[in-house]
């Protein structure tokens, strides 16, 4: 991930705060399909910005998905670590 900007983690603690909210009303797991589609949605507009036709970005679609996934799977990983490690202490486990 390139430098992170200040607003970075309150942006993102903002999400997870309106997630957590819809997480006590509903299935967690609904609300993750929820915030899954809509960054996948945004990042679909975000790309779109820097094009000038959809034929241009039709032919950097593999490569916009790799930049994507490879993002995604990097935060993915570290988080998923990050709850192992610290499992008892995130989790409340005894």
């Amino acid at each position: 991930m390139s430098e992170l900007d200040p607003e970075f983690y309150d942006r993102a603690d903002a999400h997870i705060h309106l997630s957590n909210e819809q997480a006590n009303k509903i299935d967690p797991g609904k609300v993750s399909a929820s915030m899954m589609f809509a960054a996948a949605r945004f990042n679909a507009w975000l790309s779109a910005k820097g094009f000038e036709s959809g034929d241009q970005m039709q032919e950097a679609r593999e490569d916009l998905v790799s930049y994507f996934c490879d993002q995604y799977r990097a935060m993915l990983e570290h988080h998923l670590d990050e709850y192992a490690d610290n499992f008892d202490s995130f989790m409340g486990a005894k």
